[in-house]
């Protein structure tokens, strides 16, 4: 049967449905306010992406929401398991969230929580060596107006299921056509993409935002760092100005699904990608080769 005839499979509640027929009910606090948890995350070679990592930062996005699920990452996991099994995918995208449960009528959160958790699957190229980006080409990138949510409101750490700020980011991009936007926060410096981390190499060192600003720690961004590290790449943690970006020498994103994508433009300004972003990339796939493919053959699916 091919990909297309495939009936997709979505766990909701306990049971897994046709993607068609997954609801939630519409007192679910996830719906009425944006009160839920999420992780996006790979599947590579039946393997989920660094799921250690992911499985901490989704428990401290519910520390920050004082939402006590009560579910072990044992049981999460066992839960994307079983829905990348029933739609036979090895290579997806997985979307994995919590959400407080159906509390009609009022603000508060009750302190008892009857969670709710939905994990969303779909296919998506192999990854490794050879593999084909997700992506359609190098992005081009565009400064908005809407500026991040501080930390003192929202701590960039949590993933919740509000996502209006990243919206609304998005939609300023209707006017140019930009793949993503370049956010700032509310002192203007640089943090991050609406849905990705920022990347770009000036006088010969790879330079990303710190997380002291109000910028998500990815996954994907983790690894990059650490591959880095081992290249004996210079690396620069700190804050940086719009100016820094468009003047670099070479610039990507990185996100669970994206991977490392090159930026073409920044607000118009050719900047394109280079050596650094052609090693970290092939790095990357290197990483995920090992990990997922070649090791899974000898000794089982990889733990993450």
């Amino acid at each position: 049967m091919s990909d297309d005839d495939t009936v997709r499979r979505y766990y909701v509640d306990d049971e897994l449905v046709p993607a068609d027929e997954a609801s939630i009910p519409v007192t679910d606090r996830g719906f009425l306010y944006g009160d839920a948890a999420f992780e996006t995350l790979r599947a590579y070679g039946g393997g989920v992406f660094h799921w250690e990592a992911h499985a901490d930062r989704l428990a401290e996005t519910c520390d920050v929401l004082g939402m006590d699920h009560g579910l072990s990452d044992d049981d999460l996991r066992a839960r994307i398991d079983e829905t990348l099994a029933a739609n036979g995918l090895e290579e997806a995208y997985v979307r994995l969230s919590i959400t407080r449960g159906s509390q009609p009528g009022r603000l508060t959160p009750a302190e008892d929580v009857d969670p709710r958790v939905v994990v969303i699957v779909e296919p998506l190229p192999r990854g490794g060596r050879n593999s084909d980006p997700v992506w359609d080409g190098p992005a081009t990138v565009q400064t908005v107006r809407t500026r991040r949510i501080p930390d003192r409101a929202v701590p960039a750490r949590a993933k919740t299921h509000n996502y209006l700020n990243g919206i609304l980011a998005r939609v300023e991009l209707r006017v140019t056509g930009a793949d993503e936007a370049l956010m700032l926060d509310s002192d203007g410096y640089v943090t991050e993409g609406a849905t990705s981390n920022l990347f770009f190499v000036a006088d010969n060192a790879l330079c990303t935002p710190s997380l002291d600003g109000p910028v998500l720690p990815g996954i994907t961004r983790r690894v990059v760092l650490d591959l880095a590290r081992q290249e004996g790449i210079p690396i620069r943690e700190r804050r940086f100005t719009p100016d820094d970006v468009r003047d670099a020498d070479e610039a990507f994103l990185t996100n669970s699904t994206w991977e490392l994508r090159p930026i073409e433009t920044v607000d118009g300004i050719s900047v394109g990608d280079g050596p650094v972003t052609k090693l970290l990339s092939r790095l990357y796939d290197d990483y995920v080769e090992r990990r997922y493919y070649e090791e899974s053959r000898d000794e089982g699916i990889a733990s993450e």
